[in-house]
């Protein structure tokens, strides 16, 4: 049984309640609790019979020894040359093995609840309620002598199973809030959030021309994992830094609590604008990345560009823009049930449409690169008068990094999220970690794909230039005549881009909600109101208002819009390294680790996440063509300097005198959190 975290009221003193010690839940009953295995065993109404002697390396051992690789591949290898070869072995195996993965996760979640021998058919009863226990254990369990007397000490019991108090709740209540926002989300769900909004299908696809440009193959291929591994560093210290501060303002909290009571309202102040300003910046870039893919497929599905196919002008991609974020608030002002399974099916739908594009489109391509195009081809003919390899190198890491950015929506869903102390840091480094491997996989599979560079980036092909559409297009239209096959892999990737929008969407409000309650926003007090489903709704329609004046600015110029968008990605790296800066330099003795922790090796990783984030600062805000015109500047620092200095000012003339950081919202509203 997992050990809670107390319910004192004193912010900032963040403890575990020994053994047997007394837990005073909300309506005051006091009850026992234990980490024994054995008094867990009993809570779910059996004796200990057994000899408890295994440890973690043999129980996993055993599980080990019955999948046993070499068992299967060796018994199933002519099987597999016979159907398919090479591609199905090499291929075949991550797609399993990740979707094993998730079937063995869930799996995980509930044998942590109900760890007995009984395994399947005891969970199967707990699980289905009281009219469908018995069938539902003896179907999984086959045994109805068995299901009946299991089915009788569940609901009857030989001891009554002890009620529990959700650490992230407990711990939300030590940090001074109350629990405001329906608590259902599981790790799954929380994932499955962060997952959506780092969408390898949306990244990956909408910039494959920008990394087909500079550098091709190789900018993207190593540029991928290269992006991957550093994010994971920043992402494992901004998960430390959430198992400790588990709420929805995360970022602008965490800065205040870390900061120190001198620092805290300036550290929170910059931190939280940034980060609000970088979200709404991702929502209305990923909403206007889906308009363009919609009117390419339109483009495409009536004719093309040299086939007299309808190209839609600005103003109906603008058009489109409004009509999606419009769909997205009707979402998102469903209750947190609701856009959980959207964000599963979410997550779902990504890993599903990366695996099946990344295998399908190379084996429907008449003509396929060689290994030797997809690992060592290096493009330098750019046409931007970008000739030093290491510059252009540099320049297609765009695709990757913009890709991995939006995980801090685990943070930001926790006081959402059960057990959220624990949960929120797996959901920001399982995000980044599956995207990673599943990103890399969907690179090289569409790699194989691409035979002609210049032609894919040519605006005067069927797709108008768009790198992805054109690639489906050419590999059905080779095979079978018609690209239609294209088009619909196409409405895969829009299916996709659109839930990424949905969950941006979703952390956008979390935050606003939670900076808002912190009295940070023009009429704090409308913003931070929830509605009976527990929604802040106010927040979330906000928030796609916002979203959509920000891609207003492409009716006047796309190089405009690209500015805006450019906060996207280092506004928000920007607002994710403040709090670990000032948790290895200024709390780097005071801080207090939560369950989830790096030890002696937080100092380290926080470190080389920020060196990380200082150097793509630089590095993406470089020039990205020559001549530097009005229409070729990167307006990247301009964008990024221009929200710094907005920021600075206005605490400098107005929020130094009454933005004191955040404040607890348990007692006395104005008390500082």
């Amino acid at each position: 049984m997992k050990t809670e975290a107390s319910t004192s009221s004193a912010a900032g003193s963040y403890h575990r309640l020994d053994d047997y010690e007394v837990i005073n839940d909300d309506i005051s009953n006091k009850i026992f609790t234990s980490d024994s295995d054995d008094s867990r065993l009993r809570q779910l109404g059996y004796k200990q019979e057994l000899y408890r002697g295994l440890s973690f390396i043999a129980n996993f051992s055993i599980t080990f020894t019955i999948v046993s690789v070499l068992t299967g591949i060796s018994t199933l290898y002519n099987q597999a040359l016979a159907f398919g070869g090479p591609i199905t072995l090499v291929y075949g195996w991550p797609i399993v093995g990740l979707m094993t993965l998730i079937v063995g996760l869930a799996l995980a979640e509930i044998c942590s609840a109900y760890p007995t021998s009984a395994g399947l058919y005891y969970w199967s009863a707990k699980l289905s309620g009281n009219y469908f226990g018995p069938f539902a254990s003896w179907i999984t369990g086959w045994n109805l002598k068995k299901a009946k007397l299991q089915w009788k000490k569940i609901t009857m019991g030989v001891e009554v199973e002890k009620a529990e108090i959700d650490s992230g709740h407990a711990r939300l209540h030590e940090l001074g809030y109350k629990q405001e926002l329906n608590r259902n989300l599981s790790v799954l769900s929380n994932f499955a959030f962060s997952f959506s909004v780092v969408s390898v299908l949306t990244g990956l696809n909408t910039l494959m021309g920008t990394g087909l440009n500079f550098g091709g193959p190789i900018s993207y291929v190593y540029g991928w994992l290269i992006a991957g591994a550093f994010t994971m560093f920043v992402g494992l210290s901004m998960a430390e830094i959430c198992s400790s501060y588990p709420t929805s303002g995360g970022l602008y909290y965490w800065s205040a609590k870390l900061a120190g009571p001198s620092w805290a309202p300036f550290a929170s102040w910059i931190t939280g604008w940034f980060n609000i300003v970088g979200q709404w910046a991702v929502t209305a870039s990923v909403d206007f990345s889906l308009a363009q893919l919609v009117q390419v497929i339109i483009l495409l599905s009536t004719g093309g560009l040299n086939g007299g196919g309808y190209q839609g002008s600005k103003y109906v991609v603008i058009a489109l823009h409004g009509g999606i974020l419009l769909l997205h608030a009707i979402l998102n002002s469903l209750p947190i049930s609701w856009l959980s399974f959207f964000g599963q099916l979410a997550a779902a739908w990504n890993v599903l449409g990366v695996f099946l594009l990344m295998i399908l489109i190379p084996m429907v391509a008449t003509e396929r690169a060689s290994a030797k195009f997809v690992f060592t081809n290096f493009n330098t003919d750019n046409g931007d008068g970008i000739n030093n390899n290491l510059y252009i190198f540099v320049l297609g890491l765009l695709m990757s990094q913009y890709t991995l950015t939006g995980y801090d929506a685990s943070a930001h869903m926790t006081e959402e999220t059960k057990n959220a102390d624990k949960n929120g840091p797996k959901g920001i480094v399982s995000a980044i970690g599956i995207s990673v491997l599943a990103g890399w996989a969907y690179i090289l599979g569409i790699t194989f794909a691409v035979t002609d560079i210049p032609h894919l980036l040519n605006k005067n092909n069927d797709s108008g230039g768009y790198a992805i559409a054109q690639i489906f297009y050419d590999a059905f239209k080779s095979r079978y005549g018609s690209g239609t096959g294209g088009i619909v892999c196409l409405g895969i990737i829009a299916v996709a881009v659109f839930f990424c929008g949905m969950s941006s969407l979703t952390s956008n409000s979390r935050m606003a909600y939670a900076f808002s309650r912190d009295g940070a926003m023009p009429y704090s007090s409308f913003w931070h109101k929830v509605n009976k489903q527990e929604v802040p709704l106010n927040a979330v329609w906000m928030s796609a208002f916002i979203a959509f004046c920000m891609a207003l600015t492409s009716l006047g110029s796309l190089v405009a819009f690209q500015a805006m968008t450019s906060i996207a990605t280092i506004g928000l790296y920007i607002a994710y390294a403040l709090p670990i800066l000032f948790r290895v330099t200024l709390a780097r003795k005071s801080f207090t680790p939560g369950p989830f922790n790096l030890g002696n090796y937080g100092l380290v990783v926080g470190w080389v996440a920020i060196f990380w984030v200082a150097l793509i600062s630089v590095l993406f805000s470089l020039p990205v063509a020559y001549p530097i015109t009005d229409q070729t500047l990167n307006y990247t620092p301009v964008a990024v300097g221009g929200l710094l200095i907005l920021v600075v000012s206005s605490w400098i003339f107005s929020a130094r005198h009454w933005f004191k950081g955040p404040i607890t919202n348990i007692g006395n509203s104005s008390e500082e959190a």
